[in-house]
Order: structure tokens, then C-alpha cells, then sequence
């Protein structure tokens, strides 16, 4: 990898090009999914710190300490630790806690992915940073893979117009420009509303227009657990509600939301969910 080449791979989604790890390598990370990545990509001893949402590589992870949540780490059990490598998400953590944390961390790695071929970017982001660019590199093979699968495998099936819950009293959806629609854009589920808010993850209220609109009403396993008790109950609030019955299914959240190494699972998830929904079973 040429010099000019490998400084592109180390930038991060703030434009920083951060230098290769040397020396002992101490990992904290603040996103779930990104935690997962390092023990992909075979850093799983250098990771020191983690969230207690961050609960894969289930057994492996159990070792490492955790320091509260994505929004409310703790800052004290943090510097604690003596990183050099931060790993945090504009979307995920709080920016003041992070630009305080900046202090005592040497570098801080923030990631933004909004599509899922940022995925490839991130492999090789971190291959380039931590010296696992082999690694990396199999992983963007394998993401490429699955893609091109899934693609094929729903190419003969009907768009569909869904909307993806997140949140329920107030309900919650997800724009169209988060990577959670952009996710399932590739298995032709395209998401309401349609038209952008300016809000990532917008409120609706009972009488909007995408309840109606919608071909489907995914309910998402994370943040907010949709269980079949609240399927069962949307259905039947729907039904009184619209004078027909609505298609109501519960969805696996980390198989749409989580980017990094499990989003190779989560496309080759979509494409046999899509299947199965359309076939009936």
C-alpha cells in the first residue's frame, strides 16, 4: 500500500488522518457495532473499554470492562483506563463528552456511516490504522459478496413502501438519509416518509399520512424492544384505525442498524427475511 494511499484509508469522518498504531495499542470503544469490528479484524486483545451495550463478540466481550452507555459513558472510568485509540460515532455519542474526553486521549477515531458501502470504508479505515489490512480486506470481500447476493436474490420482487419503527409513545421512524434506510434500500423496502424533515429520526402522530401509505410497518428489535404483544396490539390499533388490516412484522434491529462486520450478516439476513415475507412463510 503506497504512501498516499494508505494516508486516504486513515481518515476519519472528520476529515483527520490519523496516524499508524505503534507501540502498545490500547482500543476503547463507544459503539457497539464497531466494537464488534476490532475482535473481526483481530484486535480483540487491544480493546480495553467498551459500553455495556456493546455485547459482540458474545463470550470474547464479557472480558472487557464497561463504562456505562453510548450517551452517558463514564468519563472518570474512561481516562481510568490510559487509552490511545477512542472509537466513537456522530450519531451514537454525545460530541461534548467526546471533545472532553479529546484531553486525554491521544486519538480519537469519529465514524459516520450513512450508506452500506461506507461498511468497505471502515474495514479499511481500521485495517490501515491498527496494521490489519489483510484482514480488512477479506472483510470488504465478503461484504461485496453478500451484497451482490442479496441484490439478486430480491431483483424479482416488488418494491415496497415501509415504515420502520424505532419508538413507541411518541412513535419513531428513520429518514431516508440514515443508513438504516439505505439498508433496506437494497432489498427494495423503501422507507416513509418520503420526503426528508430535516430530522433523522422523525415523530409521527397517529393520523400521518405514512400509517396509510405504508405497504408494510416494520417493527424494529432495538432501541425500543418491539415484542409480538406490541405487533399484535399496532395491528389491531391500525385495524380500527384504517378499516383494513395492516401487514405489522417484527424485524431484527441489529441485522439493519449495526454497520462494521455484522452488516455482512445483516445483508445475507435481509435477503431471506425479504423472501420469506413475500412467499408467505
Amino acid at each position: 500500500m503506497g504512501r498516499v494511499e494508505s494516508e486516504y484509508y486513515r481518515r476519519d469522518a472528520l476529515g483527520v488522518v490519523h496516524p499508524r498504531a505503534s507501540g502498545a495499542v490500547r482500543i476503547v470503544s463507544l459503539v457497539p457495532s464497531l466494537t464488534e469490528l476490532l475482535f473481526a479484524l483481530g484486535l480483540g486483545d487491544k480493546v480495553v473499554g467498551r459500553t455495556g451495550f456493546c455485547i459482540h463478540p458474545r463470550g470474547a466481550i464479557r472480558r472487557v470492562p464497561k463504562l456505562g452507555g453510548t450517551k452517558d459513558v463514564d468519563v472518570a472510568k474512561l481516562r481510568a483506563l490510559s487509552p490511545t485509540h477512542l472509537i466513537v460515532n456522530i450519531d451514537e455519542n454525545r460530541r461534548e463528552a467526546v471533545d472532553e474526553l479529546r484531553q486525554d486521549v491521544p486519538h480519537v477515531i469519529v465514524t459516520h456511516p450513512l450508506i452500506p458501502n461506507d461498511n468497505v470504508a471502515l474495514y479499511r479505515m481500521f485495517g490501515a490504522i491498527f496494521g490489519r489490512e489483510a484482514a480488512a480486506a477479506a472483510l470488504a470481500a465478503k461484504f461485496e459478496a453478500a451484497k451482490v447476493a442479496m441484490q439478486a436474490s430480491v431483483a424479482d420482487l416488488p418494491p415496497e413502501r415501509v415504515l420502520y419503527l424505532i419508538w413507541r409513545k411518541p412513535w419513531f421512524t428513520v429518514a431516508r438519509s440514515t443508513y438504516i434506510a439505505a439498508t433496506l434500500a437494497l432489498a427494495r423496502w423503501y422507507t416513509l416518509p418520503a420526503m426528508e424533515t430535516g430530522a433523522r429520526y422523525p415523530t409521527l402522530s397517529d393520523d400521518d399520512l405514512a400509517w396509510s401509505e405504508a405497504d408494510r410497518i416494520l417493527l424494529s428489535s432495538e432501541p425500543y424492544a418491539f415484542r409480538e404483544r406490541d405487533r399484535a396490539a399496532l395491528q389491531a390499533e391500525l385495524r380500527d384505525r384504517l378499516g383494513r388490516e395492516a401487514a405489522v412484522t417484527l424485524i431484527d434491529g441489529e441485522m439493519t442498524s449495526w454497520y462494521g462486520s455484522r452488516a455482512i450478516a445483516g445483508l445475507e439476513y435481509l435477503a431471506r427475511f425479504r423472501r420469506s415475507l413475500s412467499s408467505g412463510t
